[in-house]
C-alpha cells in the first residue's frame, strides 16, 4: 500500500508541484488549502505523514502542529516556511515536529527528509507492536527460573535463520513461542504464516504446503499459491509436525534442502524463502524409533530445540497469568477489571492444570462470565473448575440460554455458599455482597431450599 501523505499549504502552487512529484516517487498526496480542513481530512482518513507550511491565514502551521499531535500524536510532521527563524523552528521542534524545512524547497532534501520520517514511523510502530506483543494477548506472562530461562532461549534463538523445533504439551504456548522466535528475527517484517498439519486431510496437505495449478484435480478452478510460497521472506510454522504422513515428510526434506517448491499440477518450480518453525506434542523420539518420522527430517527441523514447560512445572506463574487474563479479557470486552481473592489464588495455584496455560485462560474467562464478584472469591472459582459442580456430582451446563446458565451458576454458587457456612443465611448474605432479605428472594427464585445448606 503508498504511503499517505497530507500536504498542507495555502499556495495551490506548492500544492499541485508537491502533490506531483510525490506522486512520480509512489506516494499518494492528499491536499489541502488549510489546516483547520487538513484535520477534518485527517479524522476522515488515515496518513502515514504531514508536510504543512507554517505561514497560513486563520490557523498557522504552528498551531495546526500542535492540534494534530492532540488528534494523531503517532504521525510524522515536517514544516516547511519561507520566513523561518531560528526560533520559529526550535518552537516547532518543542511541539513535536520531526523536522523543519526552509522554502523554496529542494525537492531531493525534502524526499529524503520524508523517506527518514516514514523510517523512523515504521520503525517506533514496529517497536510499539513488539512491546504490545509482550505485555498483551501473546505474552510469555511468568518470572520464574523456567520463563526466564525460554524468553532468554527464545531471543538467542530469533535473530538466527536456524530452524526450530518446539517441544512441549498441549497448552503450553507453543505457537506464542513461534510467534516470537518470529517477531524478534530479521523476519518480522514479512508474513508469519502457520498451518496445523493435524488438522489438514492427508489427500490436501500437499496443494496446502505447496499450492496448485488450475485443474491440477477436480475443485482447483483457479491456481492457488500455497503456504510456502504465502510465507515467502517471512516464517512458516507448522503445528503438529509429528502428525504429519511419511510421504508428505520426504517432499517436505526435499523442499527444505532445495528451497524450491513445485505447484500440484505444475512442471515449473518456485524459488521460496522461508524460515521453518516446527512444534508437537508427541515424542519425536519414540516416532522415530518405530520408524513413523524420518530421521533425516528431524535433524534438518531441531537445529535448535525449545521445550514449552508444562505449567505444574511453574505453578509459582499462576498469579501472574491469572492476573493478566483477567486484564486482557477485561480490555476486550470492556468489563470493569476485578481481581482475585487470595484464597482463589490459592485455589487456582493448587490445581494439576492438565490442560496449562489454556485451560487456566478458559477457567479465568468462564470465572469472569459467570461472576459479578469483586474480589472474585474460591467459591466463585470451585464453581468454573472442569471438575467442579453441584453436590451430586453433576457438572454445570455448558449450553442454552444466556440466562439459564447464569442461573445454574448462582443456584450453585448460593447452595455451595451456604454449605460451607453452616447454613447460616445472614453470613452468606454477607460474604455475597447481598442483603439478607435479597438472599431469600433470589432463593425462591432459584428453587433453592435454604435448609440445604444445614
Amino acid at each position: 500500500m503508498k504511503p499517505r501523505i497530507l500536504i498542507v499549504d495555502d499556495d495551490q502552487g506548492t500544492l499541485l508541484s508537491l502533490s506531483r512529484a510525490f506522486a512520480l516517487e509512489g506516494y499518494t498526496a492528499i491536499t489541502s488549502s488549510s489546516a483547520a480542513r487538513a484535520l477534518e481530512r485527517l479524522l476522515e482518513e488515515p496518513v502515514d505523514a504531514i508536510l504543512s507550511d507554517v505561514v497560513m491565514p486563520e490557523m498557522d502551521g504552528l498551531e495546526f502542529l500542535a492540534r494534530v499531535k492532540q488528534q494523531a500524536p503517532e504521525v510524522p510532521v515536517i514544516l516547511m516556511s519561507g520566513q523561518a527563524t531560528v526560533e520559529t523552528a526550535m518552537k516547532a521542534t518543542h511541539l513535536g515536529a520531526l523536522d523543519f524545512v526552509e522554502k523554496p524547497i529542494g525537492l531531493d532534501r525534502l524526499l529524503l527528509t520524508l523517506r527518514n520520517a516514514l523510517r523512523l514511523d515504521h520503525l517506533q510502530r514496529e517497536n510499539r507492536e513488539l512491546q504490545r506483543y509482550w505485555q498483551d494477548e501473546l505474552a510469555l506472562i511468568g518470572d520464574s527460573a523456567s520463563m526466564q530461562a525460554l524468553r532468554r532461549l527464545i531471543e538467542r534463538a530469533a535473530p538466527s535463520d536456524m530452524p526450530v523445533l518446539i517441544l512441549g504439551e498441549n497448552g503450553t504456548g507453543k505457537e506464542l513461542v513461534a510467534r516470537a522466535v518470529h517477531d524478534l528475527s530479521p523476519r518480522r517484517a514479512h508474513p508469519f504464516v502457520k498451518m496445523n498439519c493435524a488438522a489438514v486431510p492427508a489427500e490436501l496437505i500437499e496443494s496446502e504446503l505447496f499450492g496448485h495449478e488450475k485443474g491440477a484435480f477436480s475443485g482447483a478452478v483457479t491456481q492457488r499459491r500455497g503456504r510456502f510460497e504465502q510465507a515467502d521472506s517471512g516464517t512458516l510454522f507448522l503445528d503438529e509436525i509429528g502428525d504429519m504422513a511419511a510421504s508428505m515428510q520426504a517432499k517436505l526434506l526435499r523442499v527444505l534442502q532445495d528451497g524450491e517448491i513445485t505447484r500440484v499440477g505444475g512442471t515449473g518450480v518456485v524459488k521460496v524463502n522461508v524460515r521453518l518453525i516446527s512444534a508437537t506434542n508427541r515424542d519425536l523420539d519414540a516416532l522415530l524409533a518405530e520408524d513413523r518420522f524420518r530421521e533425516d527430517l528431524y535433524y534438518r527441523i531441531n537445529t535448535v530445540t525449545i521445550r514449552t514447560p508444562p505449567l505444574r512445572e511453574h505453578a509459582a506463574d499462576v498469579p501472574a497469568l491469572a492476573t493478566h487474563f483477567i486484564a486482557a479479557a477485561s480490555r476486550r470486552n470492556h468489563w470493569k477489571p476485578r481481581r482475585l481473592a487470595s484464597e482463589a489464588m490459592d485455589l487456582l495455584r493448587q490445581q494439576p492444570w492438565k490442560g496449562n496455560v489454556r485451560e487456566l485462560r478458559n477457567v479465568i474467562e468462564r470465572v469472569l462470565i459467570l461472576s459479578d464478584a469483586d474480589p472474585i472469591s474460591a467459591a466463585d472459582v470451585r464453581l468454573a473448575l472442569p471438575a467442579s459442580g453441584p453436590a451430586r456430582g453433576g457438572a454445570l451446563p455448558v449450553e442454552g440460554a444466556l440466562r439459564d446458565l447464569v442461573d445454574a451458576y448462582e443456584r450453585e454458587l448460593i447452595k455451595e455458599r451456604l454449605r460451607s457456612l453452616g447454613g447460616h443465611v445472614t453470613n452468606a448474605a454477607r460474604s455475597l455482597g447481598l442483603e439478607r432479605s435479597h438472599l431469600y428472594k433470589k432463593c425462591r427464585q432459584l428453587g433453592i431450599d435454604i435448609r440445604e445448606g444445614t
